[in-house]
């Protein structure tokens, strides 16, 4: 019987097992905590967004790194396949906004248990506590692995499923990335992905805790030219922005010591600047004997006034019959481009994913096997892929890893 040695039980590595184990593999599982899953637990704030209901086309789309490359992973194992796996393992699904999937309890244990279940429902052999020192090799093919307390385990293949450097505490350190490149691969540079973003304007810190629904965001790059857009949620911190938009918008930034970054917020994105200059017409009308600083209460959150009528380069004593057409243009434009510089990205370790990895092109699309040494195979964050939120790089993992496992 061939034997498959699996290092990582997230959701990359626990599909990996569950597909070899299909073919009558025989799978060790190791992983380096004492329970599965642990980065699933925090995934979707705790509910888990298992992946995105929508057209397989419409996935690849959505990796903003090497997407070409998961054809073969997201069509051999789709996202209607994931949604069947859950529903088998009696784990009740909902899909919500954005096609975005979750369980139906909004509880990502429940997830990690089902998984669990169907791991030892499986036969599959669990090592936890454990970690992988090396991976031995013999001309060129996989021979075993070494364990942190000294055991060595014979092995036909080898599949990484490491995660990548994120979220530390989980146990994600990067492993994966040094057991690859002592075998050979070339690892791109690694930066946090779908991150928080830290800006330089003084008056962000005024906003912390503001939350926003229905912005638009425009991010520009090198010559002013924009390079992104998104619409939806995104929050104020005490270091500049954050949420679902700005999380994605950090996927397409690079290296942020060599490129700039712009971020144009509109607070009304509804409205061009003719309507919204009529509205804020309406306003001024409805308070013509107010200041400028308490006539805005109606369009804008009690926290952004104050930043804005600063931005506007209006005086806020100034009674609203005073304020001239010019001013109130400026206003809006104001109210439509509220301008952001990005500083840096928030560090690694709160990052939801990792941007760079083991290179794609030494991986064969087709299986997940290295092209360099046989029978090692690789699967999820590990790998030099990464998306958008909205599950998808959930998909990644758990497309790769049964791929994986159903080419040992």
């Amino acid at each position: 019987m061939k034997k498959v040695v699996i290092i990582g039980a997230g959701p990359a590595g626990m599909t990996a097992a569950y597909s070899a184990s299909q073919n009558g593999i025989d799978v060790v599982l190791v992983e380096k905590n004492e329970r599965v899953g642990r980065k699933l637990l925090i995934t979707g704030k705790g509910r888990c967004n298992i992946t995105n209901n929508c057209e397989v086309e419409e996935l690849i789309a959505n990796v903003n790194t090497n997407g070409k490359f998961l054809y073969s992973a997201f069509y051999t194992f789709t996202n209607d396949a994931v949604m069947e796996m859950f529903e088998s393992l009696g784990v009740r699904l909902k899909t919500e906004r954005g096609n975005r999937v979750f369980p139906e309890s909004d509880r990502a244990m429940d997830v990690v248990d089902a998984m669990a279940r169907l791991i030892k429902r499986k036969n599959i052999k669990l090592v936890t506590g454990k970690t992988v020192k090396d991976i031995k090799e013999k001309n060129g093919k996989v021979e075993s692995v070494v364990l942190s307390d000294g055991k060595e385990i014979k092995t036909d293949a080898v599949i990484i499923a490491t995660g990548g450097a994120s979220y530390q505490r989980t146990g994600s350190t990067g492993d994966g990335y040094r057991l690859a490149e002592k075998l050979g691969h070339k690892i791109t540079p690694l930066k946090p992905s779908l991150i928080g973003l830290e800006i330089q304007e003084d008056f962000v810190h005024k906003l912390k805790g503001l939350s926003l629904r229905n912005v638009a965001i425009k991010v520009f790059g090198k010559k002013n030219k924009k390079i992104y857009d998104d619409f939806g949620e995104m929050e104020f911190t005490d270091y500049g922005v954050d949420g679902p938009i700005i999380k994605s918008a950090s996927c397409i930034m690079r290296d942020l010591s060599k490129e700039s970054y712009k971020i144009s917020l509109d607070l009304k994105p509804a409205l061009d600047h003719e309507k919204l200059d009529k509205r804020v017409q309406r306003d001024f009308q409805k308070y013509i004997n107010k200041r400028f600083e308490n006539s805005l209460s109606d369009l804008l959150p009690s926290k952004m006034i104050p930043v804005v009528v600063e931005l506007s380069g209006i005086d806020p004593a100034t009674p609203v019959n005073s304020i001239t057409k010019e001013e109130r243009r400026n206003l809006v434009d104001t109210i439509k481009n509220i301008e952001l510089h990005v500083k840096r990205y928030r560090p690694m370790e709160e990052a939801i994913v990792t941007s760079g990895g083991v290179k794609t092109s030494e991986i064969n699309s087709s299986t997940m096997e290295s092209k360099l040494i046989e029978g090692l195979y690789f699967a999820g964050e590990v790998i030099d892929v990464d998306a958008y939120t909205g599950g998808f790089n959930l998909q990644i993992a758990f497309s790769t890893g049964y791929l994986a496992g159903s080419n040992i």
